[in-house]
């Protein structure tokens, strides 16, 4: 049997009495009122778990009760019932909070229907609600903005992760947020008053990288003035994080891997070990394992990697809720640092933001929104001040062509149709950056340029 307590608050009795006897005989603990003032009064004193109230109501109307629920906290859900010409009342309720409204004269199967589906969507929001406030209670995650699923289990892997001393393998899609995730799990660790130090491997070139990571003596090579600390020694005692690690050279990888075994290295130039004490996290876009098989990434070195791996989900896996949630977060933030009045999106707007695949992910979504931002005319940010690539999308263009190769169409600039161009062939690659210069026709410095010029990093 159903152990759910349902209030009814109807002034009509005959009404009352056929929605308590049909409820009950679907299992249902009910209690009514037969106005406002006897609702307030029973909510505070039974607290059930979800009311069903009347909005045309003598004294005290639905609205009304509704509004002081609200302002009481009561946290539980309510459908309204009204008559089938007072939409615009119940479109009022929804604003205020309700949950879902059913028009009268009722269907009784209907009303059985709404009350199971939204107990269950209370379930399983309280159930979310209770394993945030667990992460939150040992855990500060509140760099990782995101309510979906996804993210919550991401949280409480990270959980379980940060505190230990063990190597981490962030995988993801390019632009996800893997350096966020580092950063959270360091500043959950023991080593979260040491430093945190990030290296891209791909900015730099294996001779530079070398340098970069194990420091050089003075007189190393042309240049090398005085002696140097590589990031090794900069992150000793802390953590050292290592982006993109599949494009670093195979040379560097063998003396990552000496780093990993022994806690030591030679500095370039250096005749003497130098020992360290460092957490190694390192992030990819790549399938290190398809690199492996073909004879660019060392096995050895991708289990000592793959201690943990903690996959990020991209921004399209994440859902809606947390579109919306990034959206308006990245507004906020836009807009106070561009000096501009802008606090909300339009409607439609929004419905875009939330509709779009997001191909470049959350790093899409920052240069989307700030590019909206800064071409606003008013206090809204319109659907005009999105992105071309983001506007065909919401009026379908964006889907049929989604299949096939990109198509030009008038009014676009050469720059439009560049940056498009090589977004595709980005999401084409899987964010291999490499692979698509290639398929450009460009080389990769050419590409990273143009990456930065159109902002889509």
């Amino acid at each position: 049997m159903n152990q759910n307590l349902i209030m009814v608050v109807d002034d009509e009795s005959a009404h009352r009495l056929m929605l308590k006897a049909h409820l009950e005989g679907a299992g249902f603990e009910v209690v009514t009122a037969a106005d406002g003032q006897e609702a307030l009064d029973l909510a505070q004193a039974r607290s059930p778990d979800l009311i069903l109230l009347d909005l045309k109501m003598p004294g005290l109307s639905g609205l009304e009760v509704l509004k002081r629920l609200k302002e009481s906290n009561f946290g539980r859900p309510v459908i309204i019932m009204t008559a089938f010409g007072s939409i615009e009342s119940a479109v009022q309720a929804l604003k205020l909070g309700a949950e879902d409204y059913l028009t009268k004269p009722l269907d009784t199967d209907q009303v059985l229907v709404k009350i199971q589906k939204v107990l269950k969507l209370q379930d399983i929001e309280e159930i979310r609600v209770k394993r945030e406030e667990n992460l939150a209670f040992k855990f500060d995650f509140s760099s990782l903005l995101g309510r979906s699923e996804p993210m919550l289990a991401l949280k409480e892997t990270l959980a379980l992760v940060a505190p230990s001393e063990a190597t981490v393998l962030i995988t993801g899609e390019s632009g996800t947020g893997k350096e966020l995730v580092a950063r959270a799990i360091h500043e959950n660790s023991f080593r979260y008053n040491k430093p945190f130090i990030a290296v891209n491997c791909a900015a730099l070139p294996e001779t530079l990288l070398e340098s970069e990571l194990f420091g050089h003596e003075k007189g190393a090579f042309t240049g090398a003035h005085q002696r140097k600390e590589g990031r090794f020694e900069l992150a000793d005692h802390g953590t050292l994080f290592l982006d993109e690690i599949g494009e670093m050279a195979l040379t560097i990888q063998a003396k990552l891997l000496r780093v990993l075994e022994e806690e030591t290295f030679d500095r370039v130039g250096g005749t003497k070990p130098v020992e360290v004490d460092v957490r190694l996290i390192a992030a990819t876009n790549r399938d290190l394992e398809a690199e492996i098989e073909a004879g660019r990434f060392r096995e050895d070195l991708f289990y000592r990697l793959n201690v943990v791996q903690v996959h990020v989900p991209s921004l399209r896996e994440r859902g809606p809720e947390d579109i919306g949630l990034l959206a308006e977060h990245f507004l906020t933030d836009s807009a106070q640092r561009n000096r501009k009045r802008i606090k909300v999106f339009r409607p439609r707007t929004l419905k875009a933001l939330t509709g779009y695949p997001w191909p470049g992910n959350v790093r899409e979504l920052i240069n989307a929104v700030e590019r909206a931002v800064i071409l606003a005319r008013g206090d809204q940010i319109e659907l005009e001040d999105l992105p071309l690539t983001i506007r065909s999308w919401a009026d379908g263009r964006g889907r049929k062509e989604e299949a096939g190769p990109p198509r030009l169409s008038a009014g676009l600039t050469l720059r439009q149709v560049e940056a498009e161009l090589i977004q595709r062939t980005l999401t084409e690659t899987g964010g291999n950056r490499t692979k698509a210069a290639n398929m450009l026709g460009i080389t990769r410095q050419t590409l990273l340029n143009k990456i930065k010029e159109y902002g889509l990093e």
